[in-house]
């Protein structure tokens, strides 16, 4: 595993805009369609990377709450299924179900929307306004696996601060995982 800083994309950019299949619903899915007037929040994730198990059910956990004050969450997988295979859709789908993803979860394969987002790494998070401006961008929290609990802190703390309309005031730092797997 190579560990992989994330390129922290310029605050105020605008969503790159994407059409993409769901691997549960089975639905194609564009940004527009399903953005939230809050905040929508990209993550760049896959099936078999220990950072995005490590934040696995506290990634579930946030987004529940989360989504319950109206934000979107949308979990996109970009990797080269061809050499990890264990990322292709039909075990994403299962992931998805076996982690309880309340959130879409789509397959990016000719990874022109990771490299639109500037992802580098999984987890890479995005966290867009209302009008899909960047708000905040890199890491879940300060944990990697086996150096304690996900807390999703500094994820969560940014979404409050959309929810409740107030200025983030993070520090923002960038995620850290698994490269993604380019073709």
């Amino acid at each position: 595993m190579a560990l992989v800083q994330s390129n922290m994309m310029e605050l105020g950019t605008k969503a790159p805009s994407f059409t993409l299949p769901d691997t549960v619903s089975g639905k194609t899915i564009s940004l527009s369609d399903i953005k939230s007037d809050i905040a929508t929040v990209v993550v760049f994730i896959c099936n078999h990377c220990p950072f995005v198990h490590h934040i696995n059910d506290k990634l579930v956990e946030i987004a529940n709450e989360f989504q319950a004050k109206g934000v979107q969450f949308i979990a996109i997988s970009s990797n080269d299924v061809q050499y990890y295979p264990q990322d292709g859709p039909e075990i994403m789908k299962q992931v998805a179900v076996k982690e309880g993803y309340s959130f879409p979860y789509l397959y990016d394969e000719t990874q022109d929307v990771a490299k639109a987002y500037q992802a580098e790494c999984t987890p890479d998070f995005f966290v867009f306004d209302g009008d899909l401006y960047l708000a905040y961008r890199g890491r879940f929290d300060e944990t990697r696996p086996g150096m304690g609990k996900a807390t999703g802190n500094e994820l969560a703390s940014a979404l409050t601060s959309l929810v409740n309309h107030t200025e983030i005031v993070l520090d923002q730092k960038p995620s850290m995982g698994c490269s993604i797997k380019w073709k």
